[in-house]
């Protein structure tokens, strides 16, 4: 799986203080923001857990899996 491939969009709040992790390609099918972290580095961290746990999650039920979407600059 090409869990690298999937957006995370990271966002501090100043009412949580913390740093919330968004999943773009997710929204649809999961409560958003997904996770958080204490640090940027923390919440990229936990934002790339939680995408490996939904794609494991979705392929062993059998559900399909979104794509990763791609940003073009034009």
């Amino acid at each position: 799986m090409k869990m690298t491939r999937y957006s995370m969009m990271i966002q501090w709040s100043d009412e949580d203080q913390l740093f919330l992790v968004t999943i773009p390609e997710f929204s649809d099918r999961v409560m958003m923001p997904c996770t958080h972290g204490k640090t940027r580095e923390q919440a990229i961290r936990k934002g790339e857990e939680v995408i490996e746990m939904y794609l494991e999650a979705w392929k062993a039920d059998g559900e399909s899996i979104p794509e990763p979407s791609t940003l073009q600059i034009v």
